[in-house]
């Protein structure tokens, strides 16, 4: 059972931080409106993903659901339990980078435009996986996926930065605690397949999380350089969750694993909270770089903070983004 020890210790971190953590802001009331903005959710089909959505659409925003599969049950789920029906259901898969096109080229055609981003899809396979690219499975959807993404709104005017208050977007990266423990990035060794077994997913999961905690710094920068707030970019870790996450656990662990999560990990709706505050409140919008564990406002690790590190990788994976670039879509 050695190699189960790994998950075992981050189960147990995960409910010492949920009950140690203490609060510093304030959950919105539920008169906080956002009529009239549109907001996309990735990973919205289920856990953290849905409840932001139900949030956001039952403070009237436009919602728009980034989906694996499209999932028309839970834009159903998403309707009735917020009570709009301003509600759609996109197909993405964000394993796969044409298909991350294939959103933005549909945003672009219909002219979207994007007031608020959530990047939450997340998963944590048992075992090493390729994304449809041949990437590691979670640096592509944690960290390269959202990259492109980002990249083609900017481009393509889906996400359009203003000094202007009231039109300023915002673009949130759900990020994980667990950054603070991996290791350095190897950019000598950027973006290759790595092989890991149960032992090791923990780890490969981390480092994935300070792959998107630091993008999210760095974003942040190149935004706003100059000092002039245009885009408010935000990184939060939800803290431990009730979600399907679990679903790739390994098999022995999950007679145990799934019940202590229903009865001492938070509900998709509690750990909804600092992302809806980060995407709506008016605080939020007038400031950009906060990060948050839970409803904490904490400084990212020294290595997701480093400018040096976040330039690094914005260099690096601009080479990656350019490689996968179609034709139509390869503007300067």
């Amino acid at each position: 059972m050695a190699r189960y020890r790994r998950v075992s210790r981050a189960v147990r971190s995960a409910i010492a931080d949920r009950f140690s953590a203490k609060d510093s802001i304030v959950a919105l009331s539920a008169d906080v409106r956002i009529d009239g903005k549109t907001c996309l959710v990735t990973g919205a089909n289920s856990g953290l993903g849905m409840a932001v959505a139900i949030d956001l659409a039952r403070r009237g925003g436009r919602v728009l659901m980034a989906c694996r599969g499209g999932h028309p049950e839970a834009g159903e789920a998403v309707r009735r339990e917020s009570g709009s029906d301003a509600v759609e259901m996109l197909k993405v898969d964000l394993a796969d980078l044409g298909s991350v096109h294939n959103l933005c080229d549909g945003l672009a055609k219909r002219n979207a435009k994007l007031d608020v981003a959530v990047l939450n899809a997340g998963l944590m396979p048992r075992t090493a996986r390729r994304s449809t690219d041949g990437y590691e499975i979670m640096f592509a959807v944690h960290f390269l996926a959202n990259r492109v993404l980002v990249d083609r709104w900017l481009r393509d005017g889906v996400v359009e930065p203003s000094t202007d208050a009231g039109r300023r977007p915002r673009l949130i990266q759900i990020t994980s605690e667990t950054h603070r423990s991996a290791e350095a990035i190897d950019f000598e060794r950027f973006g290759e397949f790595a092989d890991y077994g149960i032992r090791d997913g923990i780890r490969y999961y981390g480092l994935s999380k300070l792959h998107s905690c630091t993008f999210a710094r760095e974003l942040h920068r190149r935004l706003n350089s100059d000092g002039e707030l245009r885009v408010a970019v935000h990184a939060m870790c939800p803290g431990p969750i009730a979600s399907n996450i679990a679903r790739d656990a390994p098999l022995v662990l999950k007679p145990i694993l799934v019940p202590v999560m229903k009865l001492l990990f938070a509900s998709p709706a509690k750990a909804a909270r600092p992302v809806s505050y980060l995407c709506c409140s008016t605080e939020a919008g007038a400031q950009s770089g906060l990060y948050l564990h839970m409803m904490q406002e904490k400084q990212p690790g020294e290595s997701a903070a480093d400018p040096v590190a976040g330039a690094r990788l914005w260099q690096a994976s601009e080479t990656l983004v350019r490689r996968h670039m179609p034709a139509s879509a390869s503007l300067d």
